[in-house]
């Protein structure tokens, strides 16, 4: 055989090798035994319990900021605007308008004013602080930590019990994080919940923000009614007390002509100015003690009520995740406080066996 004819039929095998289809190579899975499944199971509990403390201490920091900021925004904001005369006139012809058209109804005139006065609140504090923070997005950004701390975990257990991901995932597929449904959107696996980019994107989640907001009540997370009613009270009382000395020198005016008239009012005005400037301490300290010790209490039911607060989605889900795995483990010592079984119908009874 000349060189030609060498060289030919090398091309030809060569060509018959590239044509050929390889047999696709099955790569076996790695036999994790029960024992070893169990030590993860273990270990993803208390990676749970892990991450939901560190939480706790992240939502607290966030909530510290939150209350420091409305406060901050009450003093710079609000209560100079409530002090100030104009705003008092204002809500002088407020209180007068609410008591002439009160027809005999008790308290309408305060409840009212403290309608107002929520109002203003809400847009010359709570609104400009909610731009940077609150609770609602504390309550969120709570869970978020919690799950991409309780990911990597997952990728340290993977790799120094020697189980592939792939396998991991699909055990954790099993492990329900959120058990709403149906329908079956309203349920999510802690595979799902640790894979959902961003978490608030995932169905399941929002429909756990929903009912964590439902629990709270109609008005949310929070709300500074309470607060506000003693001030309106006060603010009413004397507003009132003062329209009988108003109208009788609105009618010495009259009585009195035009220009001596003018001068009367004027005097009144400014008779009715230094009234208002020196109850204008007694005022504000009603407002910082009233809303100081409204925001106190919202605050601490915000950080500690395990289903209303800012740490309910963090708890709900940590308590599914750690009780769909209690069969497979021994029961944890001192595990984490405050997780919340919402109710049976709404509680899984999946657990995983190893």
């Amino acid at each position: 055989m000349n060189r030609r004819s060498l060289i030919v039929l090398v091309l030809l095998v060569l060509a018959g090798c590239v044509a050929t289809p390889r047999a696709p190579v099955q790569v076996s899975q790695v036999m994790v035994s029960p024992s070893t499944w169990q030590q993860v199971d273990q270990e993803i509990v208390s990676a749970s319990q892990s991450a939901t403390e560190q939480t706790k201490i992240y939502a607290r920091g966030a909530m510290d900021y939150w209350r420091t900021r409305v406060y901050q925004l009450t003093e710079e904001n609000f209560i100079p605007w409530f002090s100030s005369y104009w705003t008092q006139e204002w809500l002088s012809m407020k209180v007068s308008w609410y008591t002439v058209s009160a027809k005999g109804e008790q308290d309408t005139s305060e409840k009212r004013l403290a309608a107002y006065l929520l109002e203003q609140y809400q847009e010359k504090v709570l609104a400009p602080v909610a731009v940077e923070i609150d609770p609602d997005a504390i309550l969120s950004l709570a869970a978020a930590f919690y799950v991409d701390i309780l990911k990597e975990e997952l990728q340290k257990i993977s790799i120094r019990h020697g189980v592939p991901m792939a396998q991991l995932n699909g055990r954790i597929q099993k492990v329900p994080a959120i058990a709403l449904g149906p329908p079956a959107a309203r349920d999510a696996s802690l595979y799902q919940v640790v894979r959902a980019e961003p978490l608030n994107a995932l169905p399941a989640f929002a429909a756990l923000v929903d009912k964590v907001h439902k629990a709270g009540g109609d008005k949310g997370v929070d709300s500074t009614d309470t607060a506000m009613a003693p001030v309106a009270r006060r603010a009413s009382q004397r507003m009132e007390a003062e329209m009988a000395p108003r109208g009788a020198a609105s009618a010495v005016a009259a009585a009195a002509g035009k220009l001596a008239g003018g001068l009367i009012t004027v005097g009144v005005a400014g008779i009715r100015a230094l009234i208002q400037a020196s109850d204008r301490p007694d005022s504000e300290a009603l407002i910082r003690g009233s809303l100081g010790n409204t925001f106190d209490k919202a605050w601490t039911k915000l950080v500690q009520n395990p289903t209303t607060g800012v740490m309910a989605g963090t708890l709900y889900m940590a308590g599914q995740i750690e009780g769909s795995l209690a069969q497979s483990v021994q029961p944890p010592v001192g595990g984490s406080e405050g997780h919340v079984d919402w109710s049976p119908s709404e509680s899984t009874n999946k657990q995983i066996n190893p």
